[in-house]
């Protein structure tokens, strides 16, 4: 990590924290992940060598700059999918600065959309980290486009334990999946 990046990812931790302490307005709030889940995500992707990524939720695109900066060390990139128009503002602006705007694709859609029209196996890693009620509607296109023996990280799957049962009970039950469920955040 270049020391403008982790200059940058420094200074991204101190918005959300100052951005998310006086927001209460749920779609204002970056909710990113912490410094330590995005090391993390990093040592994730470099093992696995995790070349395509998927991640749902990219906020203010904190998160995506761990995922694209270790990426970009194995030779692949990051496709990031947010929904909100303001969200998607911040992180443009964010990926501009890193340096790393080569390896990332951002996606302003629905996370639901993109999931159906991605081709099976398209993703060695996938992140998530957005709307946890939708999750168990995803699971046939999640399973189906990560590549067998691919990682499934979610954040803020043992803080949001109830939130997450139905989506743990499917990805559980799945016997023909090989289950790499690594839950992140909050733990």
């Amino acid at each position: 990590m270049t020391k403008t990046l982790d200059e940058l990812l420094t200074e991204l931790e101190e918005f959300g924290k100052t951005n998310d302490g006086s927001n209460t307005e749920r779609p204002r709030r970056m909710l990113n992940i912490t410094r330590d889940s995005g090391e993390l995500l990093a040592v994730l992707v470099r093992a696995a060598l995790a070349r395509r990524v998927l991640e749902i939720g990219t906020s203010n695109g904190y998160s995506t700059l761990w995922l694209a900066s270790a990426a970009r060390a194995i030779g692949g990139a990051v496709t990031t999918v947010e929904l909100s128009e303001y969200k998607i503002g911040l992180a443009t602006a964010n990926f501009a600065r890193s340096g790393l705007t080569s390896h990332i694709t951002l996606l302003h859609e629905d996370a639901g959309r993109v999931l159906q029209r991605s081709a099976d196996g398209a993703f060695d890693l996938v992140f998530l980290d957005s709307e946890r009620p939708e999750y168990p509607g995803w699971w046939p296109h999640l399973r189906r486009v990560l590549r067998p023996g691919g990682l499934l990280v979610v954040d803020n799957a043992t803080s949001h334990r109830a939130e997450m049962a139905p989506f743990v009970a499917l990805v559980s039950a799945d016997r023909s999946f090989v289950t790499s469920l690594v839950p992140v955040g909050q733990w």
